[in-house]
């Protein structure tokens, strides 16, 4: 198989191929390699590249959905025992975790082959994938603007033709916005869905989920038969699904009440041209025959503010247990400007209230909950505008943002007023995804969101194959791709 071959398909394809006897596991990896030397020098989305990959193509399991496919780890959140993870962090750097978790066994278990680390903001808190110490990460379709954050580093290695799939995690849009900003498909799974055992169980109430960002609905949905099951320590068991999730894709949509997001829903203006698109694709959904009509913003930006500046406590004392175990100091030689006044808010504001902050949780989720349950999805932007260039507010190695003028969703000029689709349904549980529908007319894509109702990732993988053959985004190619050479 040729280069040019291997960036042409997603994990999907690949692996029929090694099934089939067309191509070994050990040929895709050097595959990857290949495409890794060629673009990222110039996206700088892979901070390692595992010396002993060959080594984990081989000896990886020889079957399951994803049999020998090239896969790729965010720098933070679930961990492979023994590898770094330094969360884009100077606080981490030559951290090595030692306990495995569920999430990279079923990796394994699917035949996939991780086989290196992606860039992430520090600590996974931007949605810019920029740091101290690895650098700026490119948008493989226009090297001057972010991929977006904090999965950026998987979404650009994705996009460029690195690997077909990589792991991804959301904790207010950290998979969504790097898969809109760079032509992806990026699901977040409902609250539960994906154990994040054995030591990582329900993340900030529910509000931080992993899974990953792949290039097809299909891809998206074998990786839901991959990761999602309950595991011992989980604190509920979500309804589990009532069949395969691929068998999904054949299966019809039947007619759905879909609620349309015309306004954005904080203070930040609307992008003319991701109205459009929502435009666009409302029309198309009443074509397939939906009934659509549009929806109110469910929630005031103070809500979501108030939540997100809480839990300040929690995130100081875990870096402080942190930088202990390690023997480092906290200051501005382990952390870059944001996250250390963060930090040092935390630790001088009064200690939170667990009670609290979980009854405003609860508050928002069931406001939310009301506002929604007519409809059966929802169809909103997943940003308000393209992929920005670098650098700004947004992130976390600017020294001139307060926590909270980043936090403030109610404020035009803040981080949080862009993500107005994005973190309300991290703190609800919606399961959702974005969709690269559409193209701004500098050639940027677009992403546009669907939710679906919690525990119901089925109507999600149905609707998005829907829309996938309506409106195709296979031949839509990024400026920087391997195979090109």
């Amino acid at each position: 198989m040729k280069l040019s071959e291997y960036v042409e398909h997603d994990a999907t394809a690949l692996a029929s191929l090694v099934n089939a006897g067309e191509v070994t596991p050990l040929e895709l990896t050097r595959l990857a390699r290949e495409a890794h030397d060629e673009v990222n020098p110039r996206i700088n989305a892979v901070i390692e590249f595992y010396e002993d990959a060959e080594a984990v193509a081989v000896a990886g399991a020889s079957e399951g959905i994803f049999h020998g496919v090239p896969f790729l780890r965010k720098d933070v959140g679930p961990t492979e025992a023994g590898r770094l993870q330094e969360q884009g962090s100077r606080l981490f750097k030559g951290y090595r975790p030692e306990t495995e978790s569920y999430y990279f066994r079923h990796a394994r278990e699917a035949g996939l082959r991780t086989i290196g680390r992606t860039t992430c903001p520090e600590l996974g808190n931007s949605c810019m994938s920029e740091t101290i110490l690895n650098g700026i990460t490119g948008n493989p379709w226009n090297l001057e603007r972010t991929a977006g954050g904090s999965s950026g580093g998987a979404a650009a290695a994705v996009a460029a033709g690195i690997t077909p799939i990589a792991h991804a995690s959301d904790g207010g849009g950290s998979i969504r916005i790097p898969a809109a900003w760079c032509g992806l498909v990026g699901l977040m799974p409902s609250r539960g869905r994906v154990s994040g055992g054995p030591n990582d169980q329900d993340a900030s109430f529910g509000r931080s989920r992993r899974f990953v960002v792949c290039r097809t609905v299909r891809d998206m949905a074998a990786a839901l038969d991959v990761f999602s099951g309950p595991h011992p320590g989980d604190p509920f068991i979500i309804v589990q699904p009532s069949r395969p999730y691929v068998d999904e894709l054949s299966r019809p949509t039947g007619t759905l009440r879909v609620g349309v997001a015309r306004t954005y829903w904080g203070a930040f203006d609307l992008d003319p041209e991701i109205l459009q698109a929502v435009e666009k694709t409302a029309a198309l959904l009443e074509e397939m025959g939906h009934e659509v009509r549009e929806m109110d913003p469910p929630y005031e930006p103070a809500e979501k503010t108030k939540i997100a500046l809480g839990g300040g406590t929690r995130f100081a004392n875990s870096l402080d247990a942190a930088a202990r175990a390690m023997g480092r100091t906290i200051n501005s030689d382990t952390l870059e400007p944001f996250n250390l006044k963060v930090y040092e808010r935390s630790r001088n504001a009064p200690p939170d209230s667990i009670a609290t902050q979980l009854e405003d949780i609860r508050k928002f989720r069931f406001r939310v909950g009301v506002a929604i349950d007519p409809f059966d999805i929802l169809m909103t932007p997943t940003m308000p505008m393209v992929a920005p260039p670098h650098g700004g507010i947004y992130c976390t190695t600017n020294p001139n943002v307060t926590p909270e003028e980043y936090s403030d969703a109610g404020a035009a000029d803040g981080a949080a007023a862009t993500h107005g689709y994005m973190g309300v349904f991290n703190i609800t549980g919606h399961p959702s995804v974005s969709l690269p529908l559409a193209q701004s007319a500098t050639g940027l894509p677009i992403g546009l969101q669907i939710v679906g109702r919690f525990g119901d990732e089925a109507t999600l993988v149905r609707i998005s194959r829907d829309l996938e053959e309506a409106c195709p985004w296979r031949h839509r190619q990024p400026s920087v791709r391997a195979g090109r050479s």
